[in-house]
C-alpha cells in the first residue's frame, strides 16, 4: 500500500483550515455591526390631587442587527430623612409597543431597583416604540411651604445616547398660575440647563435642546403652591415608612416568635404562695443547688460556697497563708486546703460535692489554692452537669437550662431566618435603612434576650421551693438579733454557705456582730486579730474571690433635599439625576 509524502497531506488540510477562519471571520462581522440607541425618550406624567402620579415612558429604540428586546431599570429606595430609606411605590401597570399591543416582560425588585426585561419582537435593524406605564402613589414631596415633583425622567445609566428627550406633566386645574419649573441635563451631578421648561397653566412642558451623551439624562423639578395638593395622611405616611423602612417590624417578629415560645415552655406556674421569711433552707438542697435554682445558672460562686459547706461540715480545713514571692504583686495570700476526711467517708456526698474534692485534691492530703490555677476548670463542666442533674431529680425543673438554650437557639434560627427569607424577597434590609436598620436589629435582639433568659420553666414543686429559697434569703438579710440569739450557736457557720451562693454573706455577717466571739475551727487566719464576723467574712470573700479566678482560669490554646429654597423662592438648586425616577437600561 502506497504512502503519501507528507508536504501532499499538509495540502490537503490547508483549504479546510482556511475555511473555518474564513467561517469565524464571518460570524464575527454581524456581532461587531449590532448596536442600539434611543431615538426619543418622551414622558407624559398625570398627577392627580392626591399627590399619586401616573407616568407613561414612550422611548423608541433604533436597533442596528439583531435584538431581542430592552431592559429598563428604574430606582425604587433612596436615601430618606433621618438615615432611614424612603421607597418609591412603583407598580408597572402595562407595557407595550407602538400600536399599544402588549409586549411580554419580567419584573422583579433587586438591589433597590425595579427592573424589568421586556422583549420586543422583530427588533432586526429596525425601529420599535416601547411604552412603559406605572402609577406612584409618593412620586412627590410636601413641605411646609410648597410641594414639588422632582424626577429623573430618563435616568442616567443609558450605556447609549439618547437623541432627543421630553416630558409633558400635567397637574389638577387648581395648579394654574403657581407653577414654577426647571430642568436639568448631563450626567450624574450636572447642572447644566440644556432644557426648556414652559408652564402652560395647570401643564409644564419639558424639552431638550441637544442630544443626551451616554449616561446623560433629563431631570425636571415642578414647584407647587402649597394647598393644590392633598398631603398624605398620618396613616399613609406610616404605611410608606414601614415599606421602605419594614426593618423595624423586625422586633415584633422576634416578639412574634419568643413569646409564645416563653408562654408554653417558659412561663413558671403560680406558686400559690408569697414570699415570706423562711429561717432555714428547703430540706436537702446544697448552697449550689440553691444558688443555681434562683437565677437558673451554675456559677463561680455556687462552687465556692461549696468548699465553704465542705469545710463548715468537717471535710475540709482552710488555713489562710501570706505570700511572700516575688510573683505576687496583687495578691498578698494563699490558702492551703486539708483533706480531712478520706474517700472511705464521702459516701453521704453529691456528685458535684465529691468532683470538688477529687479536683482540689488530686489525690493528696493538701493542696494550695494558687496551685488550682490553670487545672480546677476541667471540671467546671462536669459540675454544672451534676448541679443541674441534682435539681432536674429533684423535680424542679419542666424545662431545665440545658432544654431552655435548645429553645432560645431555636427561636433564634427562626428569627434570622425569617429576616433572610424577606430580605431575599426585597421585602426587608437592614442595610437601606442605615441607623434606624441597626437599631431595629439591637431592639430584635434585646426582645430575644429578655426572653430568653426567662426561657425556663420550674415545676409547681420547683417553684414553691423556689419562693422558699427567696424567704430564706430575705430571713437572712433582715434578720434581728433577739432572734440570732434564741437560734443555735453554730447558726451562723451552718448557713454561712447559703448566704454566699445567694450573695448576701455580708448583710448575714453584719447581724452576728457583738454575738458571735470565737471564730470557727475550719479557718485559719494569717492576721492573728480578734474574730469579728465581719472580718472573717471578709477575708473570707477574699478567698473565694481568689478561688472563683483559680477555678475559672484556663491556659492559652493549648431623600435627598429640595430643588428650591425654603419658602418657595426659585434657588435654580437641583442637579441631573436628582430627585426621584431615574435609572437606564440596556438592550439584550
Amino acid at each position: 500500500m502506497s504512502r503519501k509524502s507528507p508536504v501532499a497531506g499538509r495540502r490537503s488540510r490547508f483549504p479546510s483550515g482556511l475555511a473555518l477562519l474564513l467561517l469565524v471571520f464571518a460570524a464575527s462581522l454581524p456581532a461587531a455591526a449590532r448596536s442600539w440607541r434611543i431615538a426619543n425618550f418622551s414622558s407624559q406624567v398625570l398627577v392627580d390631587e392626591d399627590s399619586s402620579a401616573v407616568i407613561t415612558e414612550r422611548i423608541t429604540l433604533a436597533f442596528v442587527g439583531h435584538w431581542n428586546g430592552i431592559y429598563r431599570d428604574i430606582p425604587v429606595d433612596y436615601p430618606g430623612p433621618g438615615g432611614t430609606n424612603y421607597k418609591l411605590l412603583l407598580k408597572i401597570t402595562r407595557v407595550t409597543d407602538g400600536a399599544g399591543r402588549p409586549l411580554e416582560y419580567e419584573s422583579r425588585v433587586e438591589d433597590g431597583y425595579r427592573k424589568l426585561k421586556i422583549y420586543v419582537p422583530g427588533a432586526d435593524d429596525t425601529t420599535r416604540i416601547v411604552e412603559i406605564t406605572y402609577a406612584v402613589p409618593n412620586a412627590l414631596r410636601h413641605f411646609p411651604d410648597h410641594d414639588e415633583f422632582y424626577w429623573n425622567v430618563t435616568g442616567n445609566d443609558w450605556p447609549v445616547p439618547i437623541d432627543h428627550a421630553s416630558a409633558f406633566v400635567a397637574f389638577p386645574g387648581q395648579a394654574a398660575g403657581g407653577l414654577r419649573a426647571q430642568a436639568f441635563t448631563g450626567a450624574y451631578g450636572d447642572t447644566s440647563h440644556e432644557a426648556t421648561a414652559t408652564v402652560n397653566g395647570a401643564n409644564v412642558d419639558f424639552e431638550t435642546t441637544n442630544p443626551l451623551p451616554m449616561r446623560g439624562g433629563l431631570t425636571i423639578d415642578v414647584y407647587i403652591p402649597p394647598g393644590i395638593l392633598q398631603a398624605p395622611g398620618i396613616l399613609t405616611r406610616i404605611g410608606w415608612f414601614l415599606a421602605g423602612n419594614s426593618i423595624v417590624l423586625l422586633p415584633l417578629g422576634a416578639l412574634a416568635v419568643m413569646f409564645p415560645l416563653w408562654w408554653y415552655k417558659g412561663r413558671d406556674p403560680d406558686p400559690g404562695i408569697s414570699v415570706a421569711p423562711m429561717y432555714e433552707p428547703p430540706a436537702n438542697m446544697t448552697p449550689a443547688e440553691v444558688g443555681t435554682l434562683v437565677d437558673d445558672s451554675v456559677d463561680p460562686r455556687d462552687i465556692t460556697s461549696t468548699l465553704v459547706d465542705l469545710a463548715v461540715r468537717g471535710y475540709v480545713r482552710i488555713e489562710e497563708i501570706k505570700d511572700e514571692s516575688m510573683l505576687s504583686l496583687f495578691h498578698s495570700k494563699d490558702y492551703v486546703f486539708y483533706l480531712l476526711k478520706p474517700t472511705t467517708q464521702w459516701q453521704e456526698l453529691a456528685p458535684h460535692e465529691r468532683v470538688i474534692l477529687e479536683n482540689v485534691f488530686g489525690g493528696g492530703q493538701s493542696t494550695t489554692l494558687s496551685s488550682l490555677r490553670n487545672k480546677f476548670y476541667t471540671a467546671i463542666p462536669i459540675l454544672k452537669h451534676d448541679i443541674l442533674n441534682a435539681l432536674k431529680r429533684k423535680g424542679m425543673y419542666r424545662t431545665d437550662p440545658d432544654a431552655a438554650q435548645k429553645y432560645r437557639l431555636g427561636g433564634i434560627a427562626l428569627i434570622v431566618v425569617l429576616f433572610l427569607v424577606l430580605h431575599w424577597m426585597g421585602l426587608m434590609s437592614v442595610f437601606n435603612s442605615g441607623p434606624t436598620g441597626f437599631v431595629a436589629v439591637a431592639a430584635a435582639g434585646l426582645v430575644v434576650y429578655l426572653f430568653g433568659r426567662k426561657m425556663t420553666c420550674k415545676t409547681f414543686y420547683g417553684v414553691r421551693t423556689f419562693t422558699a429559697v427567696r424567704g430564706f434569703q430575705e430571713f437572712m438579710q433582715r434578720v434581728d438579733a433577739d432572734r440570732l440569739k434564741r437560734m443555735p450557736p453554730d447558726t451562723f457557720e451552718k448557713y454561712l454557705p447559703f448566704a454566699m451562693a445567694l450573695g448576701v454573706e455580708q448583710q448575714w455577717a453584719h447581724a452576728f456582730e457583738g454575738i458571735l466571739k470565737e471564730p470557727p475551727n475550719w479557718y485559719k487566719s494569717s492576721d492573728g486579730v480578734l474574730f469579728s464576723p465581719r472580718m472573717f467574712t471578709s477575708n473570707l470573700t477574699g478567698m473565694t474571690s481568689q478561688a472563683q479566678s483559680a477555678f475559672v482560669s484556663a491556659p492559652r490554646a493549648s431623600s435627598s433635599g429640595s430643588g428650591f429654597s425654603g419658602g418657595g423662592g426659585f434657588s435654580g438648586g437641583g442637579f441631573s439625576g436628582g430627585g426621584f425616577g431615574g435609572g437606564g437600561g440596556g438592550a439584550f
